[in-house]
């Protein structure tokens, strides 16, 4: 925990290499000061076919999955803090998003929880 998910349109793996991106992303999750540097997980999912703007535009949005307990505060923070660093990265893509979303202590559960 915790899981930034990216959905982007293909042509961004064209634009910057997808691993520079990810790592990016994971340098912002430790500087927001929130999460231990071994829990934090990035993926990147590319889009071929979309619908954006009523047409094909170029996009991202980052789907933050964090355990509950972090404050409105710390949530907003951390979503300026990613988009910054993409918007730094891509500055002619002209959607990128990201919204953050509570994992509940009580539903969660993974391997070494067994």
């Amino acid at each position: 925990m915790p899981h930034f998910i990216l959905d982007c349109s293909e042509r961004i793996l064209e634009l910057q290499d997808p691993q520079k991106v990810i790592e990016k992303v994971f340098e912002a999750a430790i500087d927001s000061g929130l999460f231990a540097k071994n829990d934090i997980k990035v993926r990147l999912n590319p889009f071929k076919y979309s619908l954006v703007q009523s047409g094909d535009a170029d996009f991202i949005h980052v789907f933050g999955n964090i355990m509950e307990g972090r404050t409105a505060e710390q949530k907003a923070n951390l979503s300026k803090m990613i988009v910054t660093v993409l918007n730094d990265l891509f500055p002619d893509v002209p959607i990128i998003s990201m919204n953050i979303r509570d994992f509940t202590k009580e539903s969660y559960c993974n391997k070494t929880m067994l």
